[in-house]
């Protein structure tokens, strides 16, 4: 049994070899290029129409920015400038003097409360009239108090005043106003005044008060304990007498 088969490539002669693949190419070729022809004259596709705002920024060229900024610089050369305000000096000092100070209005006295038996004692139209024997009122007490003139029961003694009197005290006298007690006696004793001022006098006066025998003030023959007597003691008088009796 016979068997038919289609003859190989390489069965054939160089020859027709060599034509088939040259015929192979060239259909090829032309192939690609009726592909290429018919491709250029296609119509191309109609794009759809954009209803879109583009806005497109270009940067300002270097040449643009220059001239404007050359156009500013000219534009300022040009312009005048404007002169500053004259500076006036002032004729008259602008700080004004203080008026000088008003001297301060004097203090008013302090004021002391008062009781009505205060009061009462201390109106001289209630001080009963002096009579025959009655102490001698000479002015007011530390509080407003009469103050009768001290009625001496025993005078004191040199050495009971001397042993008081401040080192180098001048002549004088020192004032005191002592309440009376029982027994001839007086306490509470306050200091009024200095004859010269300062020499302390009356303060001697004071320390030795303890040792006074004064007897109370009278009013109609009725002593009266517990009132006030001014004391007054003259070292002057005492040193003279001092001096004469030779001590």
């Amino acid at each position: 049994m016979s068997v038919y088969r289609l003859p190989s490539a390489y069965e054939r002669s160089p020859l027709r070899r060599r034509v088939s693949g040259l015929a192979l190419a060239l259909g090829i070729n032309l192939a690609l290029l009726l592909l290429l022809l018919t491709l250029g004259r296609t119509a191309p596709d109609s794009k759809a129409i954009s209803h879109a705002l583009v806005i497109d920024f270009l940067r300002e060229s270097h040449s643009a920015r220059t001239e404007v900024q050359h156009q500013a610089a000219k534009h300022l050369e040009t312009k005048p400038l404007p002169k500053p305000p004259p500076i006036v000096l002032p004729v008259k000092p602008t700080i004004a003097v203080p008026p000088p100070a008003r001297p301060a209005p004097p203090k008013p006295a302090p004021f002391i409360e008062m009781s009505s038996a205060d009061l009462a004692a201390a109106d001289l139209r209630n001080v009963p009239t002096a009579s025959a024997g009655d102490s001698a009122v000479v002015g007011k007490g530390p509080h407003g108090e009469v103050l009768y003139a001290a009625e001496w029961a025993r005078h004191p003694t040199d050495a009971e005043l001397g042993g008081y009197l401040p080192k180098n005290a001048p002549d004088g006298s020192g004032v005191i106003a002592c309440k009376t007690i029982p027994g001839d006696r007086v306490e509470d004793c306050v200091e009024i005044a200095n004859y010269p001022a300062g020499s302390h006098l009356a303060s001697a006066v004071r320390q030795a008060a303890w040792q006074f025998r004064i007897r109370p003030p009278r009013i109609n023959g009725r002593p009266l304990i517990g009132s006030w007597v001014q004391i007054e003691i003259d070292y002057q008088t005492i040193r003279r007498d001092s001096s004469s009796s030779g001590l």
